[in-house]
């Protein structure tokens, strides 16, 4: 039987790292956010739904969502936040359930569901077991701050959009911590994919 993970973490976590480290033992991974991408793209339905939703305002000169614009929308209004996700999130259900069985039909003995919101979506029936990419919150402000050049403030904004990370800790089956180094988080994957017996 395929071991199907759920891979999850809040913003700035590391959780692309974790998700590269799965691809480099050869294990299938599902990434919700590449998903995300692809049904938004202008003749997609969704595109569609959310330029009727939230106006041509929020299309760069080439007709692309300008996802930073749309950012600035949603995350200071839950309304709005909702009505996004509620356009976006079938669409990138049906295309990764859909991947998803393509790999267990393969033969993969694990594949991985990356997804940023499995918590926040109850989406856990979708895998196994749920593995939580760790890091304490001033890391990632920090990080986000670096990263995307954002303030504290609109750091701490995106970060609360989530569900907190210690609450995430309780709700996981694996919690991988990822306040060391890289290397640190590499040998704690290992040792549960041993475990295992996925590689």
């Amino acid at each position: 039987m395929t071991l199907i993970i759920g891979l999850t973490g809040s913003i700035a976590s590391g959780k692309s790292t974790v998700s590269a480290m799965f691809t480099s033992f050869n294990i299938p991974v599902v990434d919700a956010d590449k998903i995300s991408r692809l049904v938004v793209k202008p003749g997609e339905q969704a595109y569609k739904d959310i330029v009727g939703t939230f106006g041509p305002d929020i299309l760069q000169t080439d007709n692309t969502i300008n996802r930073k614009k749309l950012g600035d929308i949603i995350f200071s209004d839950v309304d709005k936040r909702k009505q996004l996700n509620a356009i976006v999130h079938p669409a990138v259900r049906k295309r990764m359930l859909k991947e998803r069985d393509e790999h267990i039909q393969s033969g993969h003995p694990c594949v991985v569901l990356d997804i940023p919101l499995l918590f926040e979506s109850n989406l856990t029936h979708f895998v196994n077991t749920t593995v939580l990419v760790y890091v304490e919150e001033h890391i990632q402000v920090k990080r986000l701050m670096d990263r995307e050049g954002y303030t504290e403030a609109e750091a701490c904004q995106r970060i609360n959009s989530q569900i907190p990370m210690d609450e995430k800790k309780q709700m996981a089956d694996i919690v991988l911590d990822n306040n060391g180094t890289k290397e640190e988080t590499y040998q704690q994957l290992k040792r549960y994919l041993q475990k295992q017996n996925v590689i």
